[in-house]
């Protein structure tokens, strides 16, 4: 059958990856006063990559009002990608060609650093390295992409342009054009977080679960958090990770949280053979966006709206997917498939694609990692390294582009 059905018992609210497998990781309740070298918030897949940097010659303690794993981290699609949400020709006009093309490599890099980190830990995620296909829509058209492609090659980038014809011939989309891309992936977000931290623990690292801190109180010497269990974290460090969830009392300039959906369908939909390899996205506002899973399920999101609070609105759900749903049908003629989860999430933005990550201002020893925009988990990478190289007291070469 052409297009997309919905089955009966359809997991709606759901994301798809709360089922998977191996999601199990270690917390304790927090029944006294504990101190630490650092203190991460947040058990999600940022807080999951700083532990881990961290609890190697640190003593960490993991804080989440939830359960790990259960906040934006679920409601992620997973489409590894170095490619920022602004092209780098568009990223160029806002920082400067030499920063956009620093923070493209640096991306790039992230990627690669990621895959070692999996390979080397043995983390049981479904990692697969995949290209990217980016397609000429209303932000940006064929010439547009053209003029990235050569930009992004110029720098050594593994990126070259489709025209029109080329794209029909090799995967059967009417555009007027993409970029073919080359060193992206995509994996499971909650197995590999839950890896993450495990390894963390291993480390000697400690998850306290459920714990909201509620306020943070910096001084010369390190910093307090006072929160709802009535016991204090004393910590020389504090890292928050809150995802798209930006702390109270932390400055967030330039920044700012939108709204996204998703769905997956069942397993071995009868999807194009080479969407096994690719993932795709589209040059338009809002974006749609989809790949494979290893079990053969196609996952796809967007509709992307700009409020924070749209996606807690579950009469939404059903419209949005469907809307989903008919953009992959049009865009891939003769698609077919049934809708088994839908979900919707929050996600941050800024201005420049890029997030923010560094010291918090008025606060010592405090540093925030947020505003990822479509990349959460390939700056999850970036801002371990660069929030661990402060802590040892070193500078990331590539820090200033993530300061607000």
């Amino acid at each position: 059958m052409t297009g997309a059905t919905t089955r009966r018992d359809l997991r709606t609210g759901r994301s798809l990856w709360a089922d998977s497998p191996g999601l199990g990781v270690q917390t304790r309740p927090l029944e006294k006063a504990i101190a630490v070298d650092v203190a991460v918030v947040g058990a999600g897949i940022s807080g999951a990559f700083m532990a881990h940097e961290l609890a190697r010659d640190h003593s960490v303690a993991v804080l989440d009002r939830r359960r790990p794993l259960m906040g934006s981290t679920i409601a992620s699609t997973a489409l590894l990608q170095w490619e920022i949400d602004l092209p780098l020709t568009t990223l160029s006009d806002r920082i400067g060609p030499a920063k956009a093309r620093r923070a493209y490599r640096r991306s790039r890099e992230a990627v690669r650093a990621l895959e070692a980190i999996v390979t080397d830990e043995h983390i049981r995620c479904g990692l697969k390295p995949k290209r990217t296909l980016y397609l000429a829509g209303d932000d940006h058209g064929h010439r547009a992409l053209e003029a990235e492609a050569e930009a992004r090659a110029a720098i050594g980038l593994e990126s070259r342009y489709l025209a029109a014809a080329d794209l029909r011939d090799a995967y059967g989309i009417e555009r007027t054009g993409a970029i073919v891309s080359e060193g992206s992936a995509s994996a499971d977000p909650a197995r590999l977080a839950a890896g993450l931290l495990r390894r963390a623990i291993e480390q000697g690292a400690r998850v306290w679960s459920p714990v909201e801190v509620n306020e943070a109180i910096s001084d010369p010497e390190g910093v307090t958090l006072l929160t709802d269990t009535g016991h204090a974290v004393r910590a020389r460090h504090v890292v928050f990770c809150c995802g798209y969830e930006f702390p109270k009392g932390v400055p967030t300039p330039d920044a700012k949280v939108v709204s996204t959906w998703a769905l997956a369908s069942c397993e071995r939909a009868a999807c194009p053979p080479w969407l096994r390899e690719t993932l795709v996205w589209e040059a338009s506002d809002p974006y749609l966006y989809f790949r494979m899973a290893r079990d053969g399920r196609l996952i796809a999101g967007g509709e992307d709206e700009d409020s924070a609070t749209a996606h807690e609105d579950g009469s939404r759900l059903k419209s949005k997917c469907q809307t989903i749903a008919r953009k992959l049908s049009a865009l891939l003629p003769g698609l077919a498939f049934d809708v088994d989860y839908a979900w919707a999430g929050a996600f941050g933005e800024s201005v420049t694609g890029l997030p923010q990550i560094g010291p918090v201002d008025g606060m010592d020893h405090v540093h925030a990692v947020m505003g990822f925009g479509g990349n959460g988990i390939t700056y999850s990478v970036i801002a371990s390294q660069v929030v661990g190289r402060a802590i040892r007291g070193r500078r990331d070469p590539d820090a200033d582009l993530y300061r607000p």
